[in-house]
């Protein structure tokens, strides 16, 4: 008997409930996964709470999460693919906080040997936002990065991603990630007034910003984006708002093939996502608290 994490209805992260699911075995073109790590993201918290209720409606009870690492234990009829005992990534919106689930194996990317599944299980949501990101940017050994909240999953993805591609980086972080940050290699500087300032500052040593990526969104990043970036068409945000619209900065599109190169890319060591918290699958609620904060270096795991 699976277990799954759900809910009946939107609230604080407490509503989250524990229940048993029966899976019905695998159909043509699907396969049976057991999840064996399962990646926490801030869309999780604002998906349980009704943040997202718009943009996102559900039908209830619902199982929040969108990533998650495992292994094939079962395949569907006839099925030429994966095969039992493959490691592999699952990315959908939602339903990962669960111990196994019956899934699409198109929905499925293989995990690259040498990456753990507890890596694995961070790699489709904020390593592959960060891969679409800097692709769209055409970011290249030419290139110096500004990129704002450079400390959390997607900015510390990007950070390490964007160095792959050879640019030059500028992260703005809370004075307590400033250290972290120059450990990926970044420049780091901190959010507050005079933050344009304080990035030009850095690009004397680091070189001009070319490009931007914006992963937090606030009146602050977007000012200095705005500041500081004549061609607009070299930023882009994974944080969508009116803010960004009025300043003409694109939303971050994702790229086919981004899990597998994200992946390729943590496979050859070039990408490490810092864990922040390791939480059992039933304290989902706590690991949802903990992202509600707004401060998490890298990412939270769960593991079922």
């Amino acid at each position: 008997m699976s277990t799954r994490i759900y809910f009946t209805g939107y609230g604080e992260p407490t509503v989250l409930q524990v229940g048993p699911e029966e899976l019905a075995p695998p159909g043509p073109g699907q396969v049976r996964v057991q999840f064996r790590a399962v990646g926490v993201n801030p869309a999780d918290w604002r998906l349980v709470t009704g943040v997202l209720k718009d943009s996102m409606p559900l039908e209830f009870p619902a199982v929040p999460g969108s990533e998650a690492a495992g292994v094939v234990t079962e395949v569907g009829p006839a099925f030429e693919g994966f095969s039992v005992g493959d490691e592999v990534i699952w990315n959908g919106l939602p339903g990962a906080y669960r111990t196994e689930a019956v899934l699409s194996a198109d929905q499925l990317t293989p995990v690259p040997v040498g990456v753990s599944l507890e890596q694995a299980a961070c790699i489709p949501v904020a390593g592959g936002a960060a891969f679409s990101a800097l692709k769209q940017l055409a970011v290249g050994p030419d290139d110096v990065v500004l990129i704002h909240a450079a400390a959390g999953g997607v900015g510390s993805a990007a950070v390490q991603i964007a160095q792959a591609f050879g640019a030059g980086v500028i992260g703005t972080a809370s004075e307590d990630n400033q250290d972290y940050l120059r450990e990926l290699g970044a420049f780091p500087v901190t959010y507050g007034p005079g933050l344009a300032e304080r990035i030009r500052a850095a690009a004397q040593d680091a070189g001009p910003v070319t490009a931007v990526l914006d992963a937090v969104g606030t009146e602050e990043s977007v000012a200095a984006t705005v500041g500081l970036l004549s061609d607009r068409s070299r930023a882009v945000t994974t944080v969508p708002g009116t803010r960004s619209e009025e300043a003409g900065i694109a939303s971050v599109q994702l790229q086919e093939g981004r899990i597998w190169e994200a992946a390729t890319l943590a496979a050859e060591g070039l990408l490490t996502f810092t864990i922040s918290g390791r939480f059992p699958l039933i304290e989902a609620a706590d690991a949802l608290e903990a992202s509600r904060t707004g401060h998490v270096r890298g990412k939270i795991v769960l593991f079922p």
